[in-house]
């Protein structure tokens, strides 16, 4: 009998790896903290039981759901300038963010006792969910990568951002105008002009990570490590809140059991809005801005590298009308593909980093 395994075996088998080790890396940090501060692993307000919990229940909700999704035909579209490996992604269902978003929120309200600020934070999440559902489901409808305008998306994620400031300012906790730098001693008032600041960070938290969603398994697994070091970091003054983060957390890693490569599952905007919103949204209560602006470093120069590509090509454009690219493609991660990087390569190597700036945050953070 012949021994060998066909490549496509051989990624199977390295895409799962890779999403063996992420579950048992954060499994064993959720324990380890738990255990620092006194906690039982299985009591409600901990890390362990909501992290375990929703990945088992993200995982098995979803080999009910993904049927359906192709039952529906809910193919991914795939740009044909893209990296040509994506080519046979063509018609992998997409919205996964559908079943392993509300696993997290309804599991975080229940452990929580349905506490006024997971409440608050699972509104904001569903709600980005929703634009990015509507997103989603345009780009089916049409059958191209244009989804709703993203004037249109824009302003959604504008008002729903409102929505929630508003409520902050009347349950504001104390001081949080003040933004917290954990590796000094002081605080950096802002005053009135924290609530435009925390407008711009919902939405372009939820925009960047909807950026850093191009590749299987890549968007999950860096968002469930920035999610369990800031349920880690905000445990002592808010349980509640490192509840949910630790749920979300969780269900991102059930995702991955259907998103690693190769994926049977894409989150889609569905998914990737509601994860950035709900960074930014958690980050603002608990006055984590300086942690969360570490923890999503990915996110950042993703989006940089967005923004440099459009910039570039608009400054060097000819009188043809076309200019020059500073990167292959954007967002970076393709760009790494195109210069010669498989997709595990760049999954691997992006958690690597996102691990390391976790840790980078754990170490400067307040206990």
């Amino acid at each position: 009998m012949d021994a060998k395994l066909s490549p496509e075996q051989g990624l199977n088998i390295s895409g799962i790896g890779l999403a063996s080790l992420l579950a048992l890396g954060l499994s064993a940090t959720a324990l380890t903290f738990d255990w620092m501060a006194n906690r039982t692993p299985w009591q409600a307000m901990s890390l362990t039981l909501p992290l375990l919990l929703c990945a088992l229940g993200s995982g098995f909700i979803g080999h009910l759901v993904i049927p359906v999704l192709q039952a529906l035909k809910t193919g991914q579209i795939i740009r044909e300038d893209g990296p040509q490996a994506h080519l046979k992604k063509a018609g992998t269902p997409t919205m996964g963010g559908i079943f392993f978003i509300p696993v997290a929120v309804i599991a975080a309200c229940l452990l929580s006792n349905f506490a006024k600020e997971v409440l608050a934070v699972s509104a904001l999440t569903l709600s980005y969910g929703f634009i990015g559902w509507i997103d989603d489901w345009q780009i089916l409808r049409r059958k191209s990568n244009k989804g709703i305008s993203p004037r249109m998306k824009l302003a959604l994620q504008v008002g729903f951002a409102a929505v929630f400031c508003i409520w902050l300012m009347f349950n504001q906790p104390t001081n949080i105008t003040n933004i917290a730098l954990p590796w000094v001693s002081f605080s950096l008032p802002l005053g009135l002009l924290f609530w435009p600041l925390a407008g711009f960070v919902l939405v372009a938290e939820s925009n960047a990570t909807n950026l850093t969603d191009g590749i299987d398994g890549l968007a999950g697994g860096t968002v469930a490590i920035a999610l369990l070091a800031l349920a880690v970091i905000i445990a002592p003054t808010s349980p509640g809140l490192m509840v949910f983060c630790a749920a979300l957390s969780g269900s991102c890693l059930g995702f991955l059991a259907h998103n690693r490569n190769p994926a049977r599952v894409f989150m889609g905007d569905t998914g990737s809005l509601a994860l950035g919103g709900a960074l930014g949204a958690v980050a603002l209560l608990t006055n984590s801005l300086a942690a969360l602006f570490i923890l999503s470093g990915i996110f950042f120069v993703e989006t940089l590298s967005v923004m440099a590509q459009v910039s570039y090509y608009k400054a060097t454009k000819g009188p043809d009308g076309k200019g020059k690219r500073l990167f292959k493609m954007a967002p970076l991660h393709h760009h790494l593909e195109l210069t010669g990087w498989s997709e595990l390569q760049v999954v691997g190597t992006f958690y690597i980093i996102a691990t390391l700036l976790a840790t980078i945050c754990l170490a400067i953070a307040p206990f």
